[in-house]
């Protein structure tokens, strides 16, 4: 019988955040593939887990650069009955970190994969930013090449999105949004979630793109709200909000409760939404 891939999620910032299931893999692990070996070492050190218990676990370097070719490794150790236990420096492997191609591979080969599931930095931004939380997307760390035709492919989203960037690139990439979004749209900067030092800034991206002209530290995450208020009302007539709203009906939705649904979607009155459904 194969091994079982273990995708486990490390805390983004206090390691008290680590769960029961974590503390239990990681001592008894056989193999523990991680983004950066040390950095795992210094985490288990802080929580007081002996990794792999008193045998001691073999432990490997999983990042991008070697990606492909541990993923093969790890797919014959598997093959050979081990487990294998895969952690990133912080968050859910997989999600802008090392891991996907693990999995396509092992699930190509029928090996069983699971998961310990953590904290993320993708949802726990979205929560504390005061956007909405219904409809989201996550678009990972936006491309450093062509970022303005990305943004303006995603300029009529109206999910609620959330980006990672790196520190130095903030200001940029904040001032590219502002231009392609609107410097009036809505949007937070999450910055040391759960750290010591944590800041959630919330304005406008115009605001927010001068701020960070500044010196801005630490692991950010940007959540930006989607096309919604005076930029959807703009391109929306009475005849679209109507379609919104029969949209939701076919669906099984009340129409009482649609209508609530689309202005607050659209972050318009709901009276606006009722009238042009009767109009």
């Amino acid at each position: 019988m194969p091994g079982t891939l273990v995708l486990a999620g490390l805390p983004i910032g206090q390691g008290d955040d680590a769960p029961p299931r974590l503390r239990t893999a990681l001592e008894h692990a056989e193999i523990i593939a991680a983004e950066d070996t040390r950095r795992l070492r210094q985490f288990a050190a802080r929580i007081g887990v002996r990794l792999g218990g008193a045998s001691g676990a073999r432990i490997v370097s999983y990042y991008d650069a070697n990606e492909r070719r541990r993923a093969e490794e790890l797919v014959t150790d598997l093959r050979a009955g081990h487990d294998v236990l895969v952690v990133t420096d912080a968050g859910m492997p997989g999600v802008s970190d090392p891991g996907y191609r693990l999995v396509t591979a092992c699930v190509d080969a029928g090996i069983p994969v699971t998961a310990i599931p953590g904290p993320s930095a993708v949802t726990t931004a979205l929560v504390v930013s005061g956007l909405p939380t219904d409809r989201f997307c996550f678009e990972g760390f936006p491309p450093r090449k062509g970022l303005a035709t990305r943004l303006a492919e995603l300029a009529d989203e109206r999910r609620t999105m959330v980006f990672f960037e790196s520190p130095h690139r903030l200001a940029a990439t904040l001032a590219a949004m502002a231009a392609a979004f609107g410097a009036d749209r809505r949007a937070a900067v999450c910055r040391e979630l759960t750290k010591t030092y944590e800041e959630v800034r919330r304005a406008p991206l115009g605001d927010l793109a001068e701020w960070a002209r500044g010196e801005v530290r630490g692991e950010v995450t940007v959540v930006v709200a989607g096309r919604t208020g005076a930029a959807g009302a703009a391109a929306r007539g009475p005849a679209d909000l109507a379609a919104a709203v029969a949209e939701r009906e076919e669906a099984g939705v009340p129409r009482k409760q649609a209508i609530q649904e689309v202005a607050r979607r659209l972050g318009l009155p709901k009276r606006e939404v009722y009238d042009a459904v009767h109009r």
